[in-house]
């Protein structure tokens, strides 16, 4: 049986949601509790590919609560990933979030490693760059079959990133300032590799995907085609009056980046980009329904943009993202990196129900049902020189089709553990057959 996508096989909640604590025991084990010292929840990272393999790990957070008096908010994050497929993909990742380290300053910081054998890739510029499902789809029966790899690439991201955020009045309005570096190397997906140990007709045809085509062609500039590297400088101003952090329940949460990519830092490209991102949330019953939505728009502003540093969508601490749009954190349902170009806007809006609290050993649970529409665009194209490829082939790959709203809609149970570690199931399905099917996205945290 062949499985086109990561599909996980297993998930374990309990015990795999995993806590310890050296908070003080309460006399009523029915309220919740004030947790104190260290925390932690962990869950293990398990899924199947046929292509890429078998994907085992492991997710671990740490919480530091102090003695409890700022509990639900934690003093100290320490976020740790680390799995692996059994044909070399694999994650990587260190990231540490705390306003107390600099008294008076939140420290976000991470290292991290992404080796990715099989990244989406659907061209640029969305609905104007054509997918077509059956170049990928190995049913014997469908003559117009190319490669399930036809529309991947391998990638491997490395990255830096130290920002800092400081108060300016009363923590509601706040400055942010940081450096990140990231380091993009890519090509054409590994055959040979993928195809070890596979039954004849299970094997992958080595011929040209998607990625070979448009470098053949100059679709994708020569000096660009393996990647590069770039340090960001971020500077930005952020309004936040979230009554909580992790799944707020009122407030609002808007924040301003420049982003800007200096070449006597070590930038391949000098340019200059603008993430603008609004989020609000509303109380529709206490404590157990509300309302939010997510706006943002993200364009370049000067400067080239070289097409491997496209399809990165920009948010502040905690919610940072290594992907384009589409896929489990912008457009859920949506194939992943389907709507990349030099300027985009998405929306996401859901309803939130916390149907469900808790005490189990000891520790904090609810669990929340949401209900979400999630969408977004290509505001302004990426500049792709067309005029080398084929006559032929330029229906085929890209058809006189205009850019519109790429859509999908969905639901998904979250499950809150002493308010801070959060398990999220969300299941999406795209309303139109080029943005693909259906995706189903097991993580961490609320999406914003």
């Amino acid at each position: 049986m062949k499985i086109n996508r990561l599909i996980p096989v297993f998930f374990l909640l309990f015990p795999g949601m995993i806590a310890y604590s050296q908070d003080e025991e309460q006399k009523s084990e029915s309220k919740e509790k004030i947790k104190t010292g260290w925390t932690f929840g962990g869950v293990p990272a398990i899924a199947y590919d046929s292509d890429v393999g078998f994907k085992y790990g492991a997710v671990v957070n740490f919480y530091h609560f102090g003695d409890g008096s700022t509990y639900p908010k934690y003093r100290h994050s320490i976020y740790l990933e680390w799995s692996r497929t059994t044909k070399g993909s694999g994650i990587n990742q260190f990231t540490y979030d705390s306003e107390y380290l600099i008294p008076g300053i939140r420290v976000s910081a991470e290292a991290s490693l992404f080796t990715e054998q099989a990244l989406d890739f659907y061209g640029f510029n969305g609905y104007e760059s054509f997918y077509n499902h059956a170049f990928e789809d190995d049913d014997a029966d469908n003559p117009l079959y190319i490669s399930r790899m036809f529309y991947r690439v391998d990638r491997k991201l490395g990255k830096l990133r130290t920002e800092f955020y400081g108060s300016i009045i009363e923590k509601k309005l706040r400055w942010m300032g940081g450096v990140e570096y990231t380091s993009n190397r890519i090509g054409t997906v590994n055959i040979d590799k993928l195809n070890k140990g596979k039954d004849t007709v299970d094997m992958l045809p080595d011929i040209p995907l998607l990625y070979d085509r448009y470098a053949e062609w100059g679709v994708i500039p020569q000096d660009q085609a393996d990647g590069g590297h770039t340090t960001l400088l971020k500077l930005g101003i952020i309004y936040d009056t979230r009554d909580n952090e992790p799944n707020p329940m009122k407030g609002l949460w808007t924040d301003l980046q420049f982003l800007i990519s200096p070449k006597f830092l070590g930038s391949d490209y000098d340019y200059t980009r603008i993430a603008l991102t609004h989020r609000q949330y509303f109380t529709l019953i206490e404590k157990k329904l509300s309302f939010t939505y997510r706006l943002s728009y993200q364009a370049k502003i000067s400067g080239e943009m070289p097409y491997y540093m496209l399809p990165f969508v920009y948010n502040t601490a905690p919610n940072l993202t290594r992907d384009g749009l589409g896929g489990a954190k912008s457009i859920r349902g949506v194939l992943r990196n389907r709507v990349v170009g030099d300027d985009f806007a998405y929306g996401n809006f859901e309803f939130r129900w916390k149907f469900l609290r808790t005490v189990i050993l000891n520790q904090n649970l609810y669990i929340a049902l949401n209900t979400f529409t999630d969408m977004g665009m290509v505001l302004k194209k990426h500049p792709v020189d067309i005029s080398g490829v084929p006559a032929a082939e330029r229906a085929v790959y890209f058809p006189d089709e205009k850019e519109s709203l790429h859509i999908a809609y969905g639901a998904g149970l979250h499950f809150a553990l002493n308010e801070n570690f959060i398990v999220a199931v969300d299941y999406g399905r795209a309303v139109k057959k080029e943005d693909g099917k259906s995706g189903l996205y097991i993580g961490l945290n609320f999406l914003y």
